[in-house]
């Protein structure tokens, strides 16, 4: 995977969800999104999932491979979301994670690339249980 290539899709991608979504506006709205968080909650989906469905998410992304994503996203918490603030540079940080109902389970493949290439948690959930 050429890591300039996969930036240019990225970009493709992020410039085309914002025109499309921004065409949707009225003349005086602003619209304000995060182009790196929907891409990399797409991957994640493209990770955990498998045939047309991953194709389908994987076109629209403009990726060869799942395995090509996680690997950008990887490289981009490794390198762009380091935290530069002790040479001057900024400190970002991304919130990252996938939530399972507890009735459920993932795959220990899928939680492997979850932590290792995202650099997020799981959590299993009782989304059937009422809050308060």
């Amino acid at each position: 995977m050429d890591l300039r290539e996969s930036i240019v899709h990225q970009t493709s991608f992020s410039l085309q969800f914002a025109k499309l979504v921004g065409s949707s506006l009225a003349s005086d709205s602003n619209l304000v999104f995060s182009p790196i968080s929907i891409h990399t909650a797409l991957a994640l989906v493209a990770a955990g999932s498998k045939g047309e469905t991953q194709k389908q998410i994987l076109s629209v992304l403009r990726s060869g491979s799942a395995a090509d994503l996680s690997l950008l996203s990887s490289q981009i918490a490794d390198i762009v979301l380091a935290d530069g603030s002790s040479s001057g540079g900024p400190r970002l940080t991304f919130a990252n994670g996938v939530w399972v109902d507890a009735s459920l389970s993932l795959k220990s493949t899928f939680k492997e690339v979850i932590t290792s290439a995202y650099k997020a948690e799981t959590k299993a959930l009782d989304f059937r249980a009422k809050v308060g």
